[in-house]
Order: C-alpha cells, then sequence, then structure tokens
C-alpha cells in the first residue's frame, strides 16, 4: 500500500479536472467536492477532492475546516465510485448503514487557498445480487499536504428500483413526498448549535435540555439539493453535531473530530423525529464524548457517538 507521502502526491487532482454532478447526486457545481479518481489495484482507489476556503454551509469561521465538509467528501466519494467503478445505474439507490471517522484536528486548519485532499479507498464485503453489486463496505485514508487528515469506513447497501419500493413500502415516490413535507418548526437560538444563522438550524426546543424535535426544511439549498423521499444522512449528522453543542454551549470551538454512527431505519418527513442526547465519558485530552439518539414512531432510526474537541 502506498504511505501517506505517495498518495498525496499521486492524488494531487490537476486544474481543470471536475466531476459531473450527476455521479455524486448534487444539483450544483459548487457543491461537487470531487475533482477525480483513478483504479489503483483490486477495488482499491484514489480520489481527489479540493474543498473551498469559504463555505456556504460548512463553515471556516474558526480557522479549520468542518469535519462534517468531510463526511460530505466521503459521501460523494461512495456514489462516484459506486457508479463509475463498480457499474451501478443512476435510478439505484445509496443507503448508509454505517459511518465511522476520526480525523487529526490539526490538518483541519484552513489556509488562503483550498485545501487539496487525497482519498485512498478499499472496497471490501462486496456482495451480489446478481449484477451489480448490493452492499460493499469502503476504508478511506484522507491525506492532506503529506499528513493523515482521516481515517473512515462507510458501510452501504445499493437498491434497485424495484428493491427499494419494497424497501420504502410506497414511500418512494421522491417528488410526492418531499412535496408533502410539513413546514419547519422554530429553531433553537443558532448561538447554542454552534450556527450563525436560524436557517442553519436543525433542532426545535423541547422542555427538556436533552431533547429536541429535528427541524427539517426542504428549502434549505445545501441539505436539500433535489427532492428525496426521507430525511438525508448529512441532515442527521448535522443533528448529532448540533445536540452536542447544544447539550454543552460553548463560545469556544468545537468540532466532531470523530464519529461512529449506525443508520437503523429511514427518518420520514411526516411525523416528528425526536433527538436526545447525552454526556458520555470526558477524556484528559479535552474532548468530550456525546452519545445521540434519533427517535421516530418510538423507535430508533439512529445511534451515535461524536467526540467533540475545542480547536
Amino acid at each position: 500500500m502506498p504511505t501517506a507521502e505517495e498518495r498525496s502526491v499521486s492524488a494531487r487532482p490537476a486544474p481543470t479536472t471536475a466531476v459531473a454532478e450527476k455521479y455524486v447526486h448534487r444539483a450544483a457545481f459548487s457543491e461537487v467536492s470531487l475533482t477525480e479518481w483513478d483504479k489503483v489495484g483490486q477495488d482499491a482507489f484514489t480520489v481527489t477532492a479540493r474543498w473551498p476556503r469559504i463555505h456556504s454551509f460548512y463553515d471556516t469561521g474558526h480557522g479549520v475546516h468542518d469535519p462534517l465538509l468531510l463526511c460530505e467528501t466521503f459521501r460523494q466519494s461512495g456514489l462516484l465510485l459506486a457508479h463509475s467503478a463498480y457499474e451501478i445505474p443512476s435510478g439505484h439507490q445509496v443507503s448508509w448503514s454505517r459511518l465511522q471517522y476520526a480525523v487529526n484536528p490539526q490538518a483541519l486548519r484552513a489556509e488562503n487557498t483550498p485545501a487539496e485532499i487525497g482519498l485512498y479507498v478499499t472496497c471490501t464485503g462486496i456482495h451480489y445480487h446478481r449484477p451489480p453489486a448490493a452492499s460493499m463496505t469502503m476504508r478511506i485514508e484522507a491525506v492532506r499536504d503529506g499528513s493523515l487528515l482521516s481515517v473512515a469506513t462507510i458501510v452501504f447497501g445499493l437498491h434497485s428500483p424495484p428493491v427499494y419500493e419494497r424497501l420504502r413500502s410506497g414511500r418512494c415516490d421522491a417528488a410526492r413526498v418531499f412535496a408533502g413535507a410539513p413546514a419547519p418548526v422554530p429553531p433553537v437560538a443558532e448561538e447554542m448549535t454552534g450556527r450563525t444563522r436560524p436557517q442553519d438550524v436543525v433542532l426545535s426546543p423541547t422542555s427538556e435540555d436533552w431533547r429536541w424535535q429535528l427541524r427539517v426544511d426542504t428549502t434549505h439549498p445545501v441539505l436539500f439539493y433535489h427532492p428525496v423521499d426521507h430525511v438525508p444522512g448529512m441532515l442527521l449528522l448535522e443533528a448529532v453535531r448540533q445536540a452536542a453543542h447544544a447539550l454543552e454551549p460553548s463560545t469556544r470551538a468545537t468540532v466532531p473530530t470523530a464519529m461512529d454512527v449506525s443508520f437503523r431505519r429511514y427518518v420520514e418527513f411526516d411525523e416528528p423525529c425526536w433527538i436526545e442526547a447525552e454526556t458520555g465519558p470526558r477524556e484528559t485530552s479535552g474532548c468530550r464524548s456525546v452519545r445521540v439518539n434519533a427517535i421516530q414512531r418510538g423507535s430508533i432510526a439512529l445511534t451515535a457517538t461524536a467526540e467533540m474537541t475545542t480547536v
């Protein structure tokens, strides 16, 4: 396997390369993080990404890039390779079941130029239900400027239209379901969530200070970029991060330097989803651990542990 420095050099993108929006399920070219990819071995790939100095949602206001932009880069990489390397047709649905990542906070520093990211991806546990693939695990090492930025594992399923229709039990008409989504409930104060704009808040207050209603604004230009039939995974990751902030509000900048997330059920638009958080063990390094559940219809839809680090 190439060293971190070798991957950083070999994965550096050319200035004119770009990945089309359709391969990463984005509507706007400006939201595409990836620039190119290459196959380097059996089920092994390099992917390159470029992060902007300033992002409309994944903020660099505290001098560091947002780790959830890294998660978005992982999401896009999985889609790109599924469609391009494994020839998954565009009509298939991709559903995460597990996400684990840990990031080196020193490598998140924001500079005056875009951040060039190299990703080395290996795919394992590939299961086929006739061609094409039906599920797989991606292990990703992200490198920046010769330093290891992050290690992540993503487990996801790839569902053909008939399979997805059975899974969704009549809810797979994205245009109809999306059009019928209720208006968003009022947000908590943005300073509680580490956000600066109320439109970016995904939590709504309840009578308990450890419990919130998920706030779903389908007009948000980054979290919703085309009609979908359920709440997107990236919005749920944002809810985990904001719940960790709201549990212990602080004026100091803290970022989720690690997460372990299990996606157990789809979160629907038409019923309230409750976000519940509790503080876990506090590390001597200054990190704190937070456990978060998303609950809908009395069942856990998502469970997560996040490590929050002051930067």
